[in-house]
């Protein structure tokens, strides 16, 4: 978890720290953020956030935190990094799956940030910084206090004195307060390493992957903190920090302990997934060229090529990775899903169909089915649409696209009641409220009062914009 509490030359310290604040209390809502909220943008995948699920499962377990449902959540951000805000999720950017060579520096990763949930490090801050806001406002009260003295009694030597002593007594305890929180962050990212490292030893696994991804970040910051005051930072120096790491870590059994390489080539098909989705097709080659026959190159590769036009070629690619693994939703996903983006819906119902299939009914994949069902225009799919959508929608309810899928099938069926219904959750968890009351607002007319649908509109025109 990382907190910035950043000063601007020109800020005061006090200003500095109430926004640091509302940064740390402010609620998150993914659903909002997905599609075009004013949170973070989230990426959505079953495959990497099954791998995720599988990687915090045992760490959750053994930390206590296994029925505290909390859900990994992928940032569509590219640089290293992973954090806890809410105590219900755990965040972690594609940056740092996609850099992450091994499942262990993942896991690593993850266990720290576990350490951070275990021990209610967010609700311990959050009353840190109430109490540095009151500490500092009574500091401030009593400078302006002394200020406002040396103002009434004219400009004499001993009255400039006394607005001095003011302003001391303002920027003084400001300074000393803003050391004292930023100690104490920096000494629960200690305690958030040694549980991380506590959570991994009980779950045999090695500790050696966090040690070696915090390590390589040392050397990138050590240029950049070289002259720093230790104590104007948030996390502990670089170096202090890895070699207390080392050192606690080096002590555990499971050291030497190596990732299974069946687990070892899922996280490789899963960065190769990512990099394929996220970064220039020239950079994908580079990653993986044509020399490299691994299955996580061919998978890259395939999505690469169908993501820039050339359906034909890259659905030779999956039917090739298929015939390797023909019992492997994703690659079936994948299939479907391009023939779904290159105008063939009515194609993508097969392969889509058997990715549900094969992954156990998930969520994210019926609402592409349904999505393919819907894109056909053909009305004899519209009451497999609604049922598919409806069942997706159920156990993901804070995707929009799912509900957005579902207002044009039940449009398409004539139930307009429902489709306004559809679209005014859809357009609620996108954060349009306008939109989504409005819409709310028509569905109400058209249910009986007091039905089911009739609540759950009316509940939508009666919602408060969520906080931000």
């Amino acid at each position: 978890m990382l907190l910035q509490i950043a000063l601007r030359k020109k800020a005061s310290a006090l200003t500095a720290l109430v926004t640091a604040a509302a940064m740390v209390m402010a609620p998150f809502s993914a659903a909002r953020a997905q599609d075009g909220g004013k949170g973070p943008p989230i990426l959505r995948d079953t495959e990497t956030e099954q791998l995720l699920r599988e990687y915090t499962r045992p760490i959750l377990r053994v930390a206590g935190l296994e029925k505290q449902n909390i859900q990994m959540v992928i940032i569509n951000d590219s640089s290293f990094n992973a954090f806890v805000a809410d105590g219900r999720r755990i965040f972690v950017n594609y940056g740092a799956i996609l850099q992450s060579e091994t499942p262990n520096q993942l896991i690593g990763v993850l266990a720290h940030e576990t350490g951070h949930l275990a021990g209610g490090h967010l609700s311990k801050l959050r009353e840190q910084l109430a109490n540095a806001q009151t500490q500092m406002i009574i500091a401030m009260l009593l400078g302006a206090g002394a200020l406002a003295v040396g103002a009434s009694r004219g400009s004499s030597s001993t009255n400039n004195g006394l607005a001095n002593a003011g302003a001391a007594a303002i920027s003084g305890p400001q300074e000393m307060i803003r050391r004292t929180l930023l100690s104490y962050q920096r000494q629960q990212e200690e305690n958030a390493d040694r549980a991380g490292v506590k959570f991994l030893t009980a779950t045999q696994q090695s500790p050696r992957g966090m040690y070696e991804t915090f390590k390589r970040f040392t050397s990138e910051s050590l240029f950049a903190a070289r002259g720093a005051d230790p104590y104007l930072q948030s996390h502990p120096m670089p170096a202090e920090r890895v070699a207390a790491l080392q050192e606690f870590a080096s002590t555990s059994p499971y050291w030497d302990k190596k990732d299974d390489p069946a687990l070892q080539l899922r996280h490789d098909m899963v960065r190769a997934k990512i990099s394929a989705f996220m970064e220039r097709p020239e950079l994908v080659y580079r990653r993986y060229p044509l020399t490299n026959d691994s299955m996580p190159a061919r998978y890259a590769r395939a999505i690469s090529t169908y993501l820039h036009g050339d359906l034909r070629s890259a659905l030779a690619q999956i039917d090739a990775l298929i015939a390797v693994q023909p019992n492997n939703p994703y690659f079936y996903e994948v299939r479907g899903q391009a023939l779904l983006e290159s105008g063939k819906p009515a194609e993508a119902i097969a392969p889509l169909r058997k990715a549900v299939a094969l992954s156990n009914n998930s969520a994210l994949m019926e609402m592409l089915l349904g999505q393919a069902l819907v894109g056909t225009d053909n009305k004899a799919y519209t009451d497999d649409a609604v049922r598919i959508l409806r069942a997706a929608v159920a156990r993901e309810p804070e995707a929009p696209i799912g509900y957005t899928q579902l207002a044009m099938a039940y449009g398409r069926k004539g139930d307009y009641a429902e489709a306004d219904l559809a679209s005014a959750q859809a357009a609620y968890l996108r954060g349009d409220n306008k939109t989504a009351r409005e819409l709310a607002t028509r569905a109400k007319t058209r249910f009986a009062v007091g039905t089911p649908g009739w609540v759950k509109a009316d509940d939508i025109v009666a919602s408060k914009p969520p906080r931000n």
